[in-house]
């Protein structure tokens, strides 16, 4: 698993122009929240990996999926098996831009807000996803956030009819970034 975030890693950060500044992390939090009446559904992830170029706003994620985290064992199980087949689709993946990065100015302290763009691939299929965010620049810092809504269906996710009530179809997914300066020294 470790090669396999690696590589992909290696691959985000070595695959743009080596001139641009560009923003990373790999511990990027993710989290997803499913609400029914019959049960709440809840799911934390520290790992995923992002790289922002600053020239040009264009980013790129990628998640694992077997590391996002339940409360419950049982929930981990059947989200990694039955819904998310986590050995056949090992990682989810964003490669869109900010809409309106030139309004962000990474030298200068403030909350930025942003729009992002792009294309989201769960489970196999690609679809299009808009959503809006902050960038946070303090002290030299760069932070951003994300609270956007994904349909479960749209992305060919099977939820047995016995269970269906116990999941929402509609995600809210929440994104936190710390994003580092790459050095290309």
């Amino acid at each position: 698993m470790n090669k396999i975030v690696l590589s992909l890693s290696l691959f985000l950060l070595l695959g743009t122009a080596v001139q641009a500044q560009k923003y990373f992390t790999r511990q990027g939090k993710v989290s997803f929240f499913s609400e029914t009446p019959v049960e709440n559904i809840e799911a934390h992830n520290g790992k995923a990996t992002s790289v922002v170029d600053a020239e040009s706003g264009k980013m790129e994620f990628a998640i694992l999926i077997k590391a996002f985290q339940f409360e419950k064992a049982l929930m981990q199980e059947h989200f990694n098996e039955n819904y998310m087949e986590s050995s056949t689709y090992p990682k989810a993946t964003f490669k869109g831009q900010f809409d309106n990065w030139g309004s962000v100015d990474l030298t200068k302290d403030g909350t930025y807000p942003v729009d992002v763009s792009g294309d989201m691939t769960i489970h196999g299929v690609t679809q299009p996803v808009k959503a809006e965010g902050e960038i946070v620049v303090e002290g030299g810092k760069v932070k951003g956030h994300s609270t956007f809504n994904l349909t479960v269906a749209n992305y060919d996710i099977e939820i047995p009819s016995v269970v269906r009530e116990n999941i929402a179809k509609t995600v809210r997914v929440d994104v936190d970034v710390d994003y580092q300066p790459l050095d290309r020294g």
